[in-house]
């Protein structure tokens, strides 16, 4: 069964409630984790917490929870949240990941969107925001289960698309996309040629990303295509508007 199926079953993770959500908190100060996994129990979540890379990782290949949170600087490990993104998204293309942390710099937010996070936080956003942020990741994972129309399956060209089975393949071959990736891909190949602006991808991905994180979303996206087709250029941007899917 792949990383991302795994069952929760004794797994040494605590009890929660039989279906309620998973999420994992990786950050090393006390009050501020112990702050968010309360705000997360009272919304009916179940929750874990780690305070250092090593500790999650061990836990994680076990058994994944449903997301992860995860700050920058883990104890001494001052990029410790980097690594584990990096060794997360190699053992699921689909595990919805957020930084939650103090370093706000523009390098820090793109280099996290690059390493495959869905979403990057700083530690001043309210527990209101951070809850409607998490619960917009989950509804995307929802409609994995559930998708909204018969048309589960759409074709362009080289890309095949599932939003039943949240697969993307490009000339047969298999491409790692994240949630938020998926969805921005479906929203521009559903209607090639149309323009897509910022925020119609934003609501396509149920979320809230400013005009950087979005752009980088693309420019990651574009480089998995690449990896498997160096001449892929489906993808162009509509300087000024937007993204458009070329490819018919």
């Amino acid at each position: 069964m792949a990383m991302h199926r795994l069952n929760v079953a004794n797994c040494g993770f605590s009890e929660g409630r039989p279906m309620s959500k998973r999420i994992a908190i990786v950050e090393d100060e006390a009050a501020l984790r112990e702050n968010y996994a309360a705000a997360f129990r009272r919304e009916g979540y179940a929750v874990d917490v780690f305070d250092a890379r090593q500790a999650a990782l061990t836990a994680f290949e076990s058994r994944l929870p449903d997301l992860v949170l995860i700050d920058i600087n883990l104890q001494d490990d001052v990029e410790g949240g980097f690594e584990l993104c990096r060794r997360l998204r190699q053992m699921s293309d689909e595990l919805p990941i957020i930084f939650l942390t103090a370093r706000d710099s523009e390098f820090d937010a793109i280099s996290g969107l690059r390493l495959g996070a869905d979403d990057y936080l700083t530690k001043d956003i309210s527990l209101g925001h951070l809850m409607a942020r998490v619960a917009a990741l989950f509804r995307r994972l929802d409609a994995m289960q559930q998708p909204d129309s018969g048309e589960t399956l759409l074709r362009r060209g080289d890309l095949e698309l599932d939003s039943d089975r949240m697969t993307v393949r490009w000339q047969d071959v298999p491409v790692g996309l994240t949630l938020t990736e998926f969805w921005m891909v479906h929203a521009l190949a559903r209607y090639p040629g149309h323009v897509k602006n910022r925020q119609q991808l934003m609501d396509a991905a149920q979320a809230v990303l400013d005009d950087n994180t979005i752009t980088s979303h693309v420019k990651r996206i574009r480089r998995k295509f690449v990896a498997i087709d160096p001449s892929f250029d489906a993808i162009e941007t509509v300087y000024g508007m937007g993204y458009r899917w070329l490819s018919n």
